[in-house]
């Protein structure tokens, strides 16, 4: 015993006072952490219980309560961080930022791809949260890197890609396009003139390479050419045909065009699901013309890669495994919390081009030792384990109900179109390809401004909580949108919003200067 007393530290008044105190604070601080005590995971329980209950009993009844940006900055205290936390405050703060949202499974909220998320879903990111993996290196997330690339390989061959192809998750569409470019410009520096953009930065023949895309393409190429230092200038639209679908004949007239300029194709980026009309580029041609070019194609599929799941509309993405690298969102209409998508490569190896290696965490010799760290395979560090909700998500539902599910999305865009087409005042631009449906009310006195009615039918609907639809200008002219994501929608339902646009519309006409 005298032995023990000699080996103990031994502390003046203020070192004694000073540990037990630490002591007392670690106690302290381990009622803010979800650790394996009994009390700790009850608190947490209660926690996420008062959340949904937060949730369920502030959700409103209409798509959006029309408050303005004022309004809702005086819901938030200007205090952000009191001396003294209290978790009432807290609670009560929630039910107002949950009261002031937009309902994403309401009915009338039809403005974005911006989808209602599967309850399994829900769940699912519950215990992504609580996990807290990090997808960067595998001794943060062992056994999410495992699902994670076991459900890539599943994705890889839903799209008909061999054993040789790759893939990551990322956080969207805009993502997913920049990698796609990214790589293509590594991919044509190194084979063309054996340099590395990776460590050299762009050599000056850049200023010769190109990126085709339709008119309808989403704004995140031209995004993406900037940040890659090509300019967007370096971005060349191509024409588009009545549905909105990418011109082949016009792409093979921009190509001959480069070839007498002396300019190089980088890459062909095809569209299946343009954000406004859902128009799917012919992907298979347009992979024979990328293909006699020498041009990296770039699929960008995040809204319409939904379509591999349909048994009616699958045949739609005819040609897909034919690109070099795609990008599907399951945030869109796979139902997913946001984020969750994904990037899948044709041929894998291509990820080396922008391959980097830290000591600390992801040593050259972890792959010598078959050790994944998917940080190799992603442009960030830092990532969540999103795979695990659409693993979740798949096993749950099945391939069938999803199959309804995307089908009865598509029939919603049709009755809306239908209802629209006979609807008095409301033209109809397009028949939908996908879920989405433009339109256009049309007033009926001679010197109303069409552009700023539309504009303003829009934002009523929006200022009074009526719907959240959505708008955009095709051909120069002010539209109005649905953009139908919700397969819980009934015929009806649909047909009312039909005519609440169109009661809007007429009810403003009145009051417009002529």
């Amino acid at each position: 015993m005298r032995h023990v007393r000699n080996m103990m530290p031994i502390y003046n008044h203020s070192e004694f006072f000073a540990f037990n105190l630490l002591r007392t604070r670690r106690c302290v601080f381990e009622s803010e952490f979800l650790t394996g005590t009994a009390a700790s995971k009850e608190a947490f329980r209660q926690l996420v219980q008062r959340a949904l209950d937060s949730v369920c009993s502030s959700l409103p009844q209409q798509p959006y309560t029309g408050k303005r940006s004022t309004e809702l900055a005086e819901l938030i205290d200007a205090e952000v961080l009191p001396q003294t936390g209290s978790s009432a405050p807290a609670a009560d703060k929630l039910s107002a930022i949950v009261s002031n949202s937009i309902v994403v499974s309401h009915p009338h909220t039809v403005a974005h791809l911006h989808s209602p998320p599967l309850l399994v879903a829900l769940t699912a990111e519950v215990v992504i949260s609580a996990l807290n993996q990090s997808m960067d290196s595998f001794d943060q997330a062992p056994m999410a890197t495992v699902l994670e690339q076991k459900l890539i390989r599943w994705l890889c061959h839903e799209v008909g890609l061999s054993d040789l192809s790759g893939g990551i998750f990322t956080t969207g569409g805009t993502q997913s396009n920049y990698m796609g470019l990214l790589l293509a410009r590594h991919a044509l520096l190194q084979s063309r003139w054996n340099w590395s953009a990776q460590k050299g930065g762009l050599p000056p023949e850049a200023r010769r390479l190109r990126i085709l895309c339709s008119e309808l393409a989403h704004f995140t190429v031209e995004k993406s050419a900037a940040q890659l230092g090509l300019g967007t200038d370096a971005v060349v639209r191509v024409a588009v045909d009545d549905r909105f679908r990418m011109t082949v004949s016009a792409l093979e007239a921009s190509l001959r065009v480069f070839r007498a300029a002396e300019l190089l194709p980088l890459a062909i980026v095809a569209t299946a699901g343009t954000t406004d009309f859902g128009s799917l580029d012919p992907l298979s041609e347009i992979a024979s013309v990328a293909h006699e070019a020498g041009a990296w194609l770039h699929v960008d599929a995040a809204y319409g890669g939904a379509l591999l799941f349909s048994k009616l509309h699958h045949d739609k993405l005819r040609g897909i495994a034919q690109a070099d690298s795609l990008g599907i969102d399951f945030h869109k209409l796979l139902w997913q919390p946001i984020p969750c998508s994904a990037f899948l490569l044709r041929e894998g190896r291509h990820f080396d081009l922008m391959k980097l290696h830290a000591d600390y965490l992801n040593p050259e010799f972890h792959e010598q030792q078959g050790i994944p760290d998917l940080v190799t395979t992603s442009l960030l560090t830092s990532r969540r384990f999103d795979a695990l909700k659409l693993w979740i998500s798949l096993q749950t539902v099945g391939r069938d109900k999803l199959s309804a599910m995307i089908e009865r999305t598509m029939d919603l865009a049709k009755c809306a179109a239908s209802t629209i087409r006979n609807t008095p005042r409301l033209r109809l631009l397009h028949e939908p390809e996908l879920s989405t449906v433009v339109f256009r009310y049309v007033p009926s006195r001679a010197g109303c401004n069409a552009d700023d009615l539309n504009a303003a039918v829009r934002q009523r609907l929006f200022d009074r909580g009526i719907a959240v639809i959505g708008g955009t200008r095709v051909q120069g002219r002010q539209c109005l949108k649905f953009t139908c994501m919700n397969p819980t929608v009934t015929d009806d339902q649909m047909e009312n919003l039909v005519r609440s646009v169109a009661q809007q519309g007429e009810e403003l006409e009145q009051e417009f200067p002529t």
